[in-house]
């Protein structure tokens, strides 16, 4: 039955109360008694009518405001409005106390005592408004009745002392009764609110334990007032000792300013605010860093003045360790991507550097060769050139092959063939393969080799590309009418080969850079060809492979001088020594070369 009576109120609630449910108890605590007193009292109308007879006017006022409490309900229902429906029905109430009051006595008739029960039904509305105008009402209707009294206006009161007692005695009963039952009502209230907090704490309280997020509370000085269990299982230490400033002392020193920050812009500037930071995980030896990201809002955003401090903040943590190793993961694949596409981009730069310089000489020959008769040749002439273009072309297919080579050098698989030749040769050869293009640059292009040079043990093709390249890049930067000077010694178990142009030079600062791949000296330098600076760097690749020395000396507007020192007997250790410094980044081989204590400094 109860069931059935809480269904058709529910239906009669008003849109608005039907979500929340203490709210929605209020408005059925409303209704529920007005419409059953109601309908009771219409019901009972009948045969108080046969037994009383023709009621007088005053009952019939009395009976007419049983209308009211069926109104009132219908307004909450239509409007939702629930504090507006108290203020009416303190309106009714008094209303129908003081019509009463006046026509049994004034302040003296039994039902003035139902005044006190106006503010003591509107404080079921649960709001002080309400109940300050239910007070004030209460209390004019007494100065009324009071006053009405003092005048000499009010009408004659009921007459014979056993009902005048009669009267107070139904007055003070019904209204302790009606008092008992908002009282009654007033517990059941509060009641279903303990209930319903109680379940809304329980509920957060699961949701605590059981998420894995960390929450927190933090005081205005960024102390620590609450956290939530997950702590435990996200740092490995019991959540009490994370409390005031248990959280801080876990943050890596390095980010502490980050995470204080974070919560000052957040309690002082009223928006969310996301930091990430290191926080030590477990104790003792077992300890580790982890990466945490933290979300940060005012707790009071809302109710904060404009011209407030610091607010309190709560924070939302979670675990971001391995989304940062993926992070890592992705800048390292990046790191190699560009690294392959750097291999490949000097890959294609070698190749154009290193085809282009035999093509030459081969064209440029040939073309002599096809005008022979207007340069009226001879035939030890064009002996000559066919020579010179046998070469260039055994040259340039050794330069194809080296292709792979120069691929297998960038991976760290280049193979260095040891075997016996003369370097005079090598050195001629190469030089003779770039003196027409010295020639049509009027550059005087020396050779200083002794004819008695010994024979050394290496790869005769990296020799070759090692001269050609550094021959190359002096012609490319000497200006029509410079020297370039190539010479080749040996001493003791070394050869010793020097490259020296009056060329441009290069500054001091830029020597530091010389031979880092792609690196090219300083645009204020004139170049009439434009380079992808590898030259070097492959020469001292080359150069280390065989375990050898690179030196450039030069000065701007005087020419530059490069010095190879290779050993005449090839050492795959000393090779394998020599390429790893090599391969050392400029600020690792300056660093090697600090004292340790600057170096532990710097770290």
């Amino acid at each position: 039955m109860l069931n059935i009576v809480r269904d058709c109120l529910d239906a009669l609630l008003h849109p608005s109360a039907r979500h929340d449910a203490l709210t929605r108890a209020r408005h059925r605590a409303f209704m529920a008694p007005r419409l059953l007193g109601s309908l009771a009292a219409f019901a009972a109308f009948p045969g108080y009518l046969a037994i009383r007879g023709a009621p007088s006017a005053l009952e019939v006022l009395a009976f007419a405001w049983l209308i009211a409490p069926i109104l009132l309900s219908w307004f909450l229902s239509r409007t939702g409005r629930y504090e507006g429906a108290y203020v009416l029905s303190s309106l009714a109430l008094a209303g129908l106390v003081t019509a009463v009051a006046i026509s049994t006595g004034g302040i003296e008739s039994f039902a003035a005592i139902w005044l006190v029960v106006v503010p003591l039904e509107a404080s079921l509305s649960a709001s002080r408004r309400v109940v300050a105008f239910a007070a004030v009402l209460a209390l004019s209707c007494v100065a009324a009745l009071i006053l009405l009294g003092h005048l000499s206006l009010l009408p004659a009161a009921p007459t014979g002392a056993s009902m005048r007692t009669t009267l107070l005695a139904f007055g003070a009963l019904s209204a302790t009764l009606y008092a008992a039952g908002l009282a009654f009502a007033s517990d059941s209230l509060a009641r279903i609110g303990v209930d319903l907090l109680t379940r809304e704490e329980e509920r957060y309280r699961l949701l605590t334990r059981n998420m894995s997020d960390v929450i927190s509370r933090h005081g205005r000085n960024g102390a620590v007032q609450f956290i939530s269990p997950a702590a435990e299982a996200l740092l490995g230490v019991p959540a009490a000792r994370l409390t005031g400033h248990g959280l801080f002392e876990r943050v890596h020193v390095a980010d502490r300013p980050a995470y204080l920050t974070a919560l000052s812009d957040a309690g002082r500037g009223g928006e969310a605010c996301s930091v990430e930071f290191r926080v030590t995980r477990g104790e003792g030896g077992r300890a580790d860093f982890i990466w945490v990201e933290m979300r940060c809002r005012p707790l009071d955003q809302a109710s904060r003045p404009a011209t407030a401090g610091e607010a309190e903040v709560v924070a939302v943590m979670r675990d971001v360790t391995e989304r940062k190793v993926q992070e890592q993961a992705l800048e390292l694949a990046r790191g190699a991507a560009e690294r392959a596409d750097a291999a490949k981009t000097r890959f294609l730069a070698t190749m154009s550097h290193e085809l282009r310089t035999p093509l030459n000489a081969i064209i440029g020959f040939s073309e002599m060769i096809i005008r022979e008769h207007d340069l009226m040749l001879d035939a030890a002439r064009r002996k000559e050139y066919a020579q010179l273009i046998n070469d260039s072309g055994q040259h340039l297919l050794s330069v194809v092959n080296g292709i792979l080579d120069m691929s297998k050098m960038e991976s760290g698989n280049f193979e260095i063939m040891p075997e016996p030749f003369a370097p005079r040769a090598a050195l001629i050869s190469c030089c003779n393969l770039l003196a027409l293009k010295a020639r049509e640059n009027g550059i005087d292009l020396v050779v200083n080799a002794a004819p008695d040079l010994p024979e050394i043990t290496g790869d005769s093709r990296a020799f070759k590309q090692i001269m050609l390249n550094l021959v190359s890049n002096a012609i490319k930067f000497t200006e029509r009418g410079g020297k370039v000077t190539v010479a080749a010694l040996v001493d003791d178990a070394k050869l010793v080969l020097a490259v020296t142009d009056t060329g441009v030079g290069i500054a001091a600062d830029d020597l530091k850079r010389i031979g880092d791949p792609f690196f090219q000296a300083g645009t204020t330098y004139q170049r009439r060809h434009e380079g992808t600076g590898l030259g070097l760097s492959i020469v001292k690749s080359l150069v280390a492979l065989h375990g050898g020395e690179l030196n450039v000396q030069s000065k701007v507007d005087e020419g530059t001088t490069v010095t190879v020192v290779l050993p005449r007997a090839f050492s795959k250790a000393s090779a394998e020594y020599q390429n790893n410094v090599a391969m050392l980044t400029p600020s690792v081989r300056s660093a090697k070369q600090e004292p340790s204590s600057q170096v532990k400094k710097s770290a």
